[in-house]
């Protein structure tokens, strides 16, 4: 009975961090991924590094970003943090 007693507060524990960190992570991760999957030409973007424009060109690994109508960079495709059309 014992040991029966010890393993509950452990369980309990894993628990509380599965629901409190694990989980919300993970779904933060599939958000992620479904967001960057979904980019298409034309979708105003902001990188991580704060940059805003509109997306030119896409390919599987990288996307080109058409700043101010002249400037185009090109970026990884995981540097993309949002998504802000305006529907």
């Amino acid at each position: 009975m014992d040991l029966f007693g010890a393993l509950i507060p452990l369980l309990l524990m894993f628990a509380i961090f599965y629901f409190l960190l694990i989980r919300p992570q993970q779904k933060r991760q599939k958000k992620v991924q479904q967001m960057h999957s979904s980019l298409q030409k034309g979708d105003k973007v902001i990188t991580i590094g704060g940059l805003h424009g509109t997306i030119d060109a896409i390919d599987e690994n990288r996307i080109v970003i058409d700043v101010d109508g002249s400037n185009k960079l090109t970026f990884d495709r995981q540097a993309i943090r949002e998504v802000i059309n305006q529907d």
